[in-house]
């Protein structure tokens, strides 16, 4: 599995995309996504089900990394009221402020969609060779999934449903999780 981003490592792993496609992936969404209107994220400390009514069409849950752990992605300001909100239904909860410049798995990000599908319609597509989690569904991904530019293109937008994922793979009791990246922020 891989987290937003790292699902781009684990379909390359796989065999959907090749190195050098993989590569150019990143780059490609990375620099469209840092060129839409800045934002801001903050992790919440609460499941799912108590953070998605606090909600609204300019505060929208971005990532599910753990049962009692959501992150909400928005604008600066409308980041400060759902702060209120939030410290107002939930005086004990723990919410931190994310250090990323945009709003991410947001609509602030949908400028982005057209043009990284445009990239993605010009990739050489493989088959899932190795099963690896979707970060949309967070269940294994299927090859019609891994090989729709529109399903990789929608994954700028899409939450990131990581927790439903490891719940996937600790169903494997053999299962052994290694983190791979720049720290251990998904472990802790």
């Amino acid at each position: 599995t891989g987290h937003s981003i790292g699902e781009i490592t684990a379909a390359c792993l796989s065999g959907v995309f090749s190195f050098e496609d993989a590569l150019n992936l990143v780059a490609w969404r990375g620099k469209l996504m840092q060129a839409q209107e800045p934002g801001s994220m903050l992790s919440v400390n609460l499941p799912k089900d108590q953070v998605v009514p606090l909600l609204n069409n300019n505060v929208e849950l971005a990532l599910v990394n753990a049962p009692n752990f959501c992150v909400v992605s928005g604008s600066f300001e409308d980041m400060d009221l759902f702060e209120k909100k939030l410290s107002a239904a939930y005086p004990e909860c723990r919410a931190i402020r994310l250090k990323t410049s945009h709003a991410f798995h947001s609509h602030y990000m949908e400028p982005a969609i057209e043009p990284f599908l445009k990239f993605l319609n010009s990739v050489q597509y493989g088959s899932v060779n190795i099963p690896f989690i979707s970060n949309v569904t967070g269940t294994w991904i299927t090859n019609e999934e891994a090989v729709n530019p529109g399903y990789w293109a929608s994954h700028i937008r899409s939450t990131v449903n990581f927790s439903d994922g490891i719940s996937e793979l600790i169903k494997d009791e053999s299962s052994i999780f290694i983190e791979v990246g720049p720290g251990n922020t998904l472990s802790m």
